[in-house]
């Protein structure tokens, strides 16, 4: 055991633990049973800005030892960036302190692990400090929600390109189907013919609609505040950092990003993340409507609708042998709800930040990378085991067709529809008598 040092006192940490006392402390204030740790992604995107950092000091650092001490630290974060160390971050994703634990959770594991690539032992921060080196120029304020925004970028792309697979998926179905005649319902009723092909049209216009919005989003999520340190003020850190910061950054990260005009808005308002939120909610009502469509559709297969057959995936009972149920509809759906429900605690928090600063920031981030993650595997999983591979019944839709009434609206505008009302209520049950009334009635006004 090695023994470290803060201002409140002193702690027992492991000998070869990469963490430090920060990292302790906050894993024992803010331990939950069950609670999960910071999203990986989130610190892998920290890692490639406490990089950038690094790097930028290294350049301008003229002493060769403290040079030395930020390529080392540089090597660190690089490795993390990798996935490295994972198991050193030890801090639980909620946290109060708006993210410091966090960001000190990675000060000091990046401290370590330069201080064992330059042949010393972990917890030797006289020679590579977590705070001094590795956070030099910088703030949680500025780390934080820069990290986020490229973890949120990254994952953002990914929503986005499934979202585009899940569009052409529909409209190759769309073409395949658009002979199928089928009922068209409104409020589970009895409305009018359509085809299958024009019903998966339109989901697929719902879900352009969602790569369009979720493309344009990206935009927003590029401006970043790092170098803005504690209120986006950057005054404590040099120039010529400030400027170098923000390149390294971009290179790094393989994103277009630029230093906000305004660092201090960045800083203190996090509208953008619920921005981004209530796109995603958006994409998971489109999801969630289309899954419950396939469901009810897929219903029977003897007593339901039956107009399609999703494919069999799994057991559906472990009491009634042969049942096989809508399994992907209902994890989307419960995948959409999920998100739904992060949109709602994302925007509460967004809206609690007080003057310079959100201390909310860690639930926004594990609730928007969640939802960004959510959506993906929700929009690639209908597409893979659903849209793909479902097997319309043309037969079972005409059937159902033709035992309705459906064909009488398209009457109303040549016979009213108070006298078509009539013809229906006169034929009672049979939709074939029905039809020969209203031709019969159609040919007396010599209407083709």
């Amino acid at each position: 055991m090695r023994i470290e040092k803060d201002f409140l006192g002193e702690m027992r940490i492991p000998a070869n633990a990469l963490y430090g006392i920060q990292s302790a402390r906050a894993r024992d204030n803010f331990a939950l049973p069950g609670g999960a740790g910071v999203n990986p992604l989130l610190v892998r995107a920290m890692a490639k800005v406490k990089k950038a950092a690094a790097l930028t000091w290294a350049g301008i650092e003229e002493n060769p030892e403290r040079k030395k001490v930020h390529e080392a630290i540089a090597r660190a974060a690089d490795g993390v960036a990798r996935g490295e160390a994972a198991d050193d971050f030890i801090v639980p994703a909620l946290q109060g302190g708006a993210g410091t634990s966090t960001n000190m959770n990675l000060n000091e594991v990046l401290a370590n692990l330069a201080l064992v690539s330059l042949g010393r032992k972990p917890g030797d921060y006289g020679a590579v400090d977590p705070l001094d080196d590795v956070n030099r120029g910088q703030s949680t304020n500025d780390v934080y929600p820069t990290g986020l925004r490229i973890a949120a970028v990254d994952l953002l792309r990914e929503v986005s390109e499934e979202a585009a697979k899940l569009q052409e998926a529909l409209q190759t179905r769309e073409n395949e189907c658009g002979g199928m005649d089928k009922l068209g319902r409104t409020e589970l009723m009895d409305a009018v013919p359509v085809t299958f092909g024009e019903e998966l049209g339109a989901w697929a216009q719902a879900i352009a609609r969602d790569r369009w919005r979720l493309y344009k989003m990206e935009e927003r999520l590029r401006q970043v505040n790092i170098g803005g340190e504690a209120v986006g003020l950057s005054t404590m850190s040099a120039r010529k950092y400030r400027f170098g910061v923000i390149e390294k950054l971009r290179e790094i990260a393989g994103i277009g990003l630029a230093s906000s005009e305004y660092p201090m808005d960045i800083t203190q308002n996090n509208d953008v993340f619920a921005e981004v939120s209530g796109l995603l909610k958006a994409m998971a009502v489109n999801l969630m409507k289309i899954s419950g469509d396939l469901r009810l559709m897929n219903s029977g297969p003897k007593g339901g609708l039956g107009e399609i057959k999703l494919a069999p995936l799994q057991t559906g009972s472990t009491i009634m042998p042969g049942k096989v149920n809508p399994v992907i509809p209902e994890f989307v759906i419960q995948a959409s709800l999920k998100v739904m429900a992060n949109d709602m605690a994302i925007c509460d928090a967004a809206s609690r930040g007080e003057f310079e600063l959100n201390a909310f920031l860690p639930l926004i981030a594990e609730s928007l990378l969640e939802s960004l993650a959510l959506a993906k595997g929700a929009a690639r999983a209908l597409r893979l085991k659903a849209i793909d591979t479902l097997v319309p019944d043309p037969a079972r839709m005409r059937e159902t067709l033709d035992s309705t009434f459906a064909f009488a609206a398209s009457r109303v505008p040549v016979l009213g529809y108070g006298r078509v009302a009539k013809i229906l209520e006169e034929a009672g049950d049979d939709p074939r008598k029905a039809k020969e009334a209203l031709d019969k009635a159609s040919r007396d006004l010599k209407v083709p």
